[in-house]
C-alpha cells in the first residue's frame, strides 16, 4: 500500500469551520478525534491512505513546507508570516474570516505621527515589520504567543498587532483598532514537491477547489 498522506489541521478557531469542508472533500477523521479528552496529535481517517495531525496553526505551515505533511489547512496570516517557498496555497476556503490589525490604547498617538521607531507586541513579527517599513517606521517587535492585549497596560509595548474578529476583546482591555494590516481567511495548503510527485495531493486540491467554487459533484 502507498505511504499514507498526512493532512495537517490547526487547533483553535479555524478547526470548527474547517471540519464540514473537510468532510465534503472526503477528509473525515475517526471518532476519537472528536473526543475532547483525547490529547493525541495523530488520527486516522475514513481513508486508509490518509491520516490527520492536529497541531498549532504556525506548526501546520512548518510541517507542510518541510514535507512532513503533504497538505493542510491554515489561515492566510500564518502563510504570509512565514512566506515559505515550498508552501503553495491554491484554494481560499472562505472560512475562518478575521483580520490582522494594529491596536493601541486611546491615548497612544497614531502610527504615522512623526515617529521613526516603535515597539510592538505581536505573534507576527515578520508581517508587522514589513507593514511598518511601508509606513517608513522601524518596528521593534516583542514576540508573544498570547495575551497580547495586556502588553500595553503592563508597559511591554504601547501597540500590539493581533488577530481581530469582533473587536470585543480589544475593547475589554482598553484598546482601539487603528489599522487593518491584512484580511485573513483559511486556505488549503500543500507541499509543492508533493503536489508534483503524488497525484493524490492534486486530487485533494481539486476536491477542495470544487467545494470553494460551489461546483462539487452531488
Amino acid at each position: 500500500m502507498a505511504t499514507p498522506l498526512t493532512f495537517a489541521i490547526p487547533k483553535g478557531r479555524i478547526l470548527e469551520e474547517a471540519l464540514p469542508v473537510m468532510e465534503r472533500a472526503g477528509v473525515v477523521p475517526e471518532e476519537a478525534f472528536h473526543d475532547k479528552g483525547n490529547r493525541s496529535l495523530t488520527f486516522a481517517t475514513t481513508r486508509e491512505d490518509l491520516r490527520l495531525i492536529r497541531v498549532r496553526a504556525f506548526d501546520v505551515a512548518t510541517f507542510v513546507a518541510h514535507g512532513a505533511a503533504q497538505a493542510g489547512i491554515v489561515g492566510s496570516d500564518v502563510i504570509e508570516e512565514f512566506d515559505y517557498s515550498d508552501l503553495y496555497a491554491p484554494v481560499d476556503l472562505a472560512i475562518g474570516h478575521c483580520r490582522l490589525s494594529l491596536a493601541a490604547p486611546a491615548e497612544v498617538p497614531e502610527a504615522g505621527a512623526g515617529a521613526s521607531h516603535m515597539r510592538v507586541a505581536t505573534k507576527y513579527p515578520n508581517l508587522t515589520r514589513r507593514w511598518f517599513e511601508r509606513q517608513g517606521i522601524q518596528a521593534e517587535c516583542v514576540k508573544l504567543n498570547g495575551a497580547m492585549e495586556i502588553a500595553p497596560a503592563l508597559g511591554l509595548a504601547r501597540r500590539i498587532v493581533d488577530l481581530v474578529s469582533t473587536g470585543r476583546t480589544l475593547a475589554e482591555n482598553g484598546l482601539e483598532e487603528r489599522d487593518v494590516i491584512m484580511q485573513v481567511s483559511a486556505r488549503l495548503i500543500v507541499n509543492r514537491a508533493a503536489l508534483k510527485t503524488d497525484p493524490r495531493v492534486g486530487e485533494l486540491v481539486e476536491r477542495f477547489r470544487a467545494i470553494a467554487n460551489g461546483s462539487e459533484a452531488a
